[in-house]
């Protein structure tokens, strides 16, 4: 699946959510973590199509191929972070401008990893630190796991050992 139907799956469904009486309501952590604050909010919402259009690009082969993409496991290539996709999707649906403005160029004026780099370029200075934040917590996160599961490991070699003793000491002759 490529991210531009991704975006639009996501979107269908936010829009499915927002037509209904009560939708819930986004919580100040994760609007706090993904760096959507309203001074953010006040900038996208200067963004014009010209904006967009006119923002220069360096070579999109370059880019795409750089190190800014990963490849997925099924060799599919993603171009946004996991902190930028759940940004973007939270601020698509924050700010319906730029919901507006990206429905109105992609795919006809800019392809829809364009619209994003574009994006992520304009917000670079709103965002950075959230951003570094969300890959500081993502590591000590791992940092933790991979402690949890070497302690659980020592643990598994200490029983092994203590048995292991415990088994060599039954086979041993005793002297009466």
């Amino acid at each position: 699946m490529d991210l531009s139907s991704w975006f639009r799956r996501n979107l269908l469904r936010n829009t499915e959510k927002t037509q209904n009486p009560d939708p819930p309501k986004p919580n100040e952590p994760e609007q706090e973590l993904l760096g959507v604050t309203e001074q953010l909010i006040n900038h996208v919402k200067s963004f014009t199509l010209e904006t967009f259009k006119t923002f220069p690009l360096p070579d999109d082969e370059g880019a795409t191929s750089g190190d800014n993409s990963l490849t997925t496991s099924s060799n599919i290539q993603k171009d946004l972070s996991e902190w930028q996709e759940r940004h973007a999707m939270f601020v698509l649906s924050k700010v319906k401008e730029l919901s507006h403005l990206r429905y109105k160029l992609c795919p006809g004026h800019m392809k829809e990893h364009q619209f994003w780099r574009v994006y992520f370029m304009l917000v670079k200075k709103q965002v950075a630190e959230y951003e570094l934040r969300a890959i500081q917590l993502a590591r000590l996160k791992e940092v933790t796991m991979e402690n949890e599961r070497s302690s659980a490991a020592d643990g598994c070699e200490v029983e092994m050992a203590e048995a292991k003793h415990n088994a060599v000491a039954s086979l041993a002759p005793t002297n009466p």
